[in-house]
């Protein structure tokens, strides 16, 4: 399946993606569309013959709970609507706790990553399955890029997604910014990456933007993409010549010019590692080495496991997989809670490097929240991302950004804030008119004390 050329599709620049030249094709965030009905802007690209792929980010596969049959039935009936030839989503997790761990839920509000290890990629495993036989058309996971790394991993990235593919034949979207970013963040190198896994498996790739700061790099998708980035996909193709390529940008767009410049760039430089690949190819035949030995496949042997090409041992996908389970969601419950509630990192994890992605997805609820709910940054001014950065640090996000915004507004009114009366009474009237009949009284506010204390032990 050749997709060519793309870009992320957004509402912000909808009309300037519908007028670049060379587009072949768009991604559109999935959750951000109806099930019954689309924009405009789809609808016309898609009567233009423009492929356009849904592109999930909150099914949380990798994650120690099966995935959510109402999350799967949505992504489902998004790419019936669509049509569309593939729908990809994240190796990562999104959420934590619940009954496993006799604990309360608590919601990442971004891709957090999944712990390289065999009991983590059985439970993967399981989860991918339960998605394909969920799923109208086969399903693409994406590598996600992270500014931590779990202790006691067993098995590098290019040796997880090569496991990955073998074990369920799910295909990949390499993301070559991602590559660069956990470079940077975490020392691996992206051309062994790409040497260890199945590039053959690769559905299409994600170029995109970031920014370095304090020698931590961040995948922001709202920077231009940068030369380091543009060198990680011309690694990745002079080893094969991915069906498609996309550029994303979520925020910050820039004129039409300026993503039209960077789509030329993509071109350029997959044209020139083609031109490159093809001169070593003749090369290699003309000397008279151009076999090449395949790698070796996993063997099953006869105590029911797996032996890698590298020697390495492990247990067959579907063994024991709830205990699997329960020891994954204890471990992914903790970072989480240390990540957004405030509790002791867990034991093996860089302290500061927590506190970074602490920070990051602090920044990324208000921003969200600001976007889901503009009429807040409008209430409290200049004093909004003050406050609500304060309320993050002790308010876990539980139930999505739209419940963040309401719980935010709430936290506000029972602090008798804002000070001003007048923005107060409009923030009363905002939360009234989403929420309830009126801001909770004293009892409600001792009653729901009560509960989390109670919840908490």
């Amino acid at each position: 399946m050749e997709l060519g050329i793309g870009i992320g599709w957004r509402p912000e620049i909808a009309d300037a993606v519908e007028a670049l030249p060379g587009i072949d094709w768009v991604e559109a965030v999935a959750e951000n569309l109806c099930t019954d009905h689309l924009p405009d802007s789809l609808v016309r690209l898609r009567t233009r013959g423009v492929t356009v792929v849904p592109h999930g980010v909150s099914l949380g596969l990798g994650g120690a709970d099966r995935p959510d049959p109402a999350r799967l039935a949505d992504l489902a009936g998004r790419a019936v609507l669509l049509g569309t030839p593939l729908v990809t989503e994240h190796i990562a997790f999104v959420r934590a706790g619940g009954p496993r761990t006799a604990s309360p839920r608590l919601e990442a509000g971004h891709l957090l990553p999944v712990p390289r290890t065999w009991e983590a990629l059985d439970v993967l495993c399981e989860n991918v399955r339960i998605a394909q036989d969920s799923l109208p058309v086969p399903l693409a996971l994406e590598n996600i890029a992270a500014l931590i790394s779990w202790p006691g991993e067993e098995l590098t990235e290019g040796q997880f997604l090569a496991e990955l593919v073998e074990r369920t034949g799910v295909r990949l979207l390499i993301d070559v910014a991602n590559l660069h970013t956990n470079h940077v963040n975490r020392g691996e190198d992206p051309a062994k990456a790409l040497d260890e896994m199945p590039v053959e498996a690769i559905a299409y790739v994600h170029v995109a933007g970031g920014i370095e700061k304090d020698g931590v790099w961040h995948d922001t998708h709202a920077h231009p993409v940068t030369r380091p980035v543009l060198d990680v996909l011309a690694e990745l193709r002079a080893r094969i010549a991915p069906p498609g390529v996309l550029l994303e940008r979520d925020d910050d767009f820039p004129p039409a010019e300026e993503l039209a410049g960077e789509l030329t760039a993509v071109r350029a430089t997959l044209e020139a590692a083609g031109k490159a690949r093809s001169r070593s190819t003749s090369e290699t035949e003309a000397s008279g080495h151009g076999d090449v030995a395949p790698a070796a496949s996993p063997v099953r042997s006869a105590d029911d496991t797996t032996t890698t090409a590298t020697g390495t041992r492990a247990t067959e996908t579907g063994v024991a997989v709830d205990g699997a389970r329960d020891r994954v969601a204890v471990a992914q419950t903790a970072l989480l809670s240390a990540l957004v509630a405030g509790t002791p990192a867990p034991e093996g994890f860089d302290h500061r490097r927590l506190g970074v992605q602490s920070r990051a997805l602090a920044a990324k609820r208000a921003d969200v929240v600001a976007k889901v709910a503009p009429e807040l940054p409008g209430i409290l001014g200049d004093g909004y991302r003050e406050a609500f950065l304060s309320y993050a640090r002790t308010r876990p996000m539980s139930a999505g950004y739209r419940r963040d915004a309401l719980d935010f507004a709430e936290q506000l009114l029972i602090a008798g804030r804002p000070a001003d009366d007048i923005a107060r009474r409009r923030l009363t009237h905002w939360w009234q008119d989403r929420a309830a009949a009126r801001p909770p009284r004293r009892t409600t506010r001792l009653v729901r004390a009560a509960r989390a204390a109670i919840g908490g032990r």
